[in-house]
């Protein structure tokens, strides 16, 4: 009863009750989720029983669906001429109960991504996956596909992405995969992919920004930018921003942000515990490539973060993850040294 009473949970009568400072919301194709004014959070699980829910039927009539210029829903009712921000078919809402997988799925540092998403169907899911056509990239991509997802390869070059989408056809012949050219160190590139996606009109369920250079010499964009904070996060940032109205109409949709524990490694603030700009794109004289990753993989953590602020009241998620220590891929090819490193720590880490 003490931990109830320390959660706010006690004195209701029923488990469908909301515990003070939490209020009942729904997104605009009638997902239902909680927010916390207390603590300032959001969640879609019941802060007491647990369940995820969404509305049932069609609004009443008389009523319309609206969004303000924050996003966020709120519903008209021009009988009574009247506003308000609670759904009216909250009263009428059905349990979301996912079906349980068969067997007892346990993860470690042994399982793959097909076990992983053993029993997932995930027929209708449109995902997009920066550097798709090898390493992590790759496999996520197979795995996501060879349970029915539509699944684009978003790459540098095409030819390695058609190829790649090649390899995975090969596993399954009726798999729904293509190649699309991205180059993340080129704005414009990623303008034109964004644009060329659109005109597909499809939705967006997970975006998944995977691509990133290690180790990499200093050189700029055609941007004007140093490389590896281009391609690693800025990059990433712009893609997300011209896709958000996308996912957001896709709903519930999640955006994950490949980083690194590298990222506690680094600092992206001056003495006086101020954001230095400079540090983010430096000159080649202050320029080392290991700081420069670090840095990325911190602004991709921030990045995703905040991401998850403003879009889960919207129906869209964002997690930050990191993949592995040293995970054997083509990322160390850069230089010689990592490459050693990478090959001497390859028996004691996770491969493909």
């Amino acid at each position: 009863m003490a931990a109830l009473k320390y959660a706010g949970l006690e004195d209701t009568d029923s488990e469908e009750e909301l515990p003070p400072g939490w209020e009942e919301r729904t997104t605009k194709d009638g997902w239902v989720y909680y927010a916390n004014h207390l603590e300032e959070k959001t969640q879609w699980e019941h802060p007491k029983s647990g369940k995820r829910k969404r509305v049932a039927g069609d609004l009443p009539y008389g009523w319309e669906q609206e969004t303000d210029e924050n996003g966020q829903v709120y519903f008209v009712d021009h009988i009574n001429k009247r506003t308000t921000y609670l759904d009216p078919r909250l009263a009428f809402t059905v349990d979301d109960t996912p079906v349980k997988p068969t067997t007892r799925q346990k993860y470690d540092g042994n399982s793959t991504a097909m076990e992983i998403l053993q029993g997932r169907d995930l027929s209708g899911k449109v995902v997009i996956i920066t550097g798709a056509n090898s390493g992590i990239g790759f496999e996520t991509a197979k795995s996501l596909a060879l349970h029915g997802a539509w699944v684009i390869l978003a790459c540098r070059s095409l030819a390695r992405g058609n190829d790649a989408v090649q390899r995975i056809l090969g596993e399954w012949h009726k798999a729904k995969v293509e190649a699309m050219t991205l180059d993340l160190a080129s704005l414009q590139s990623v303008q034109h992919f964004a644009e060329a996606f659109k005109s597909k009109n499809l939705p967006l369920h997970i975006l998944i920004c995977n691509a990133a250079v290690f180790g990499a010499p200093w050189s700029l964009t055609e941007d004007g930018l140093e490389s590896t904070f281009q391609v690693n996060h800025l990059g990433h940032f712009y893609l997300v921003q011209l896709l958000e109205d996308v996912l957001c109409q896709s709903s519930p949709a999640r955006i994950v942000v490949v980083s690194s524990e590298s990222h506690r490694f680094t600092e992206i603030k001056d003495s006086s515990g101020k954001l230095d700009f400079s540090l983010l794109s430096p000159s080649k004289k202050e320029y080392w490539a290991m700081l420069a990753y670090n840095r990325s993989k911190l602004c991709n953590i921030l990045f995703s973060n905040e991401l998850n602020r403003r879009l889960s009241p919207h129906g869209v998620t964002s997690n930050s993850v990191h993949p592995g220590n040293m995970i054997y891929s083509s990322i160390h090819r850069n230089w010689w040294v990592y490459t050693l490193l990478f090959t001497l720590a390859r028996p004691f880490t996770k491969s493909m």
